[in-house]
């Protein structure tokens, strides 16, 4: 059975979908959220980033934040420009 962005169990067909939702809306079935948002690599990975964050001097927090930006928009400027002429 497919699972949904949360890890819901789905329906794998539209039908099922259809009915699913039916009986949801007339109070036949519950609605089930699962509680489990965050995995715990998840949580360990957040706390060892800060700790990280935390040691580093704030020039070095700066070099980092500088380089990472260059990486995510210098491509940008790398492309060639669409001219309509």
């Amino acid at each position: 059975m497919p699972k949904g962005p949360k890890g819901q169990k789905r329906p794998a067909d539209v039908i099922g979908a259809a009915v699913m939702i039916a009986k949801i809306a007339t109070g036949e079935e519950e609605e089930t959220e699962d509680k489990k948002a965050s995995s715990a690599a998840a949580k360990l990975g957040s706390l060892g980033g800060k700790k990280r964050a935390s040691n580093m001097t704030p020039e070095r927090r700066s070099e980092i934040a500088k380089k990472a930006a260059e990486k995510r928009w210098g491509h940008a400027q790398d492309a060639p420009s669409r001219d309509n002429s």
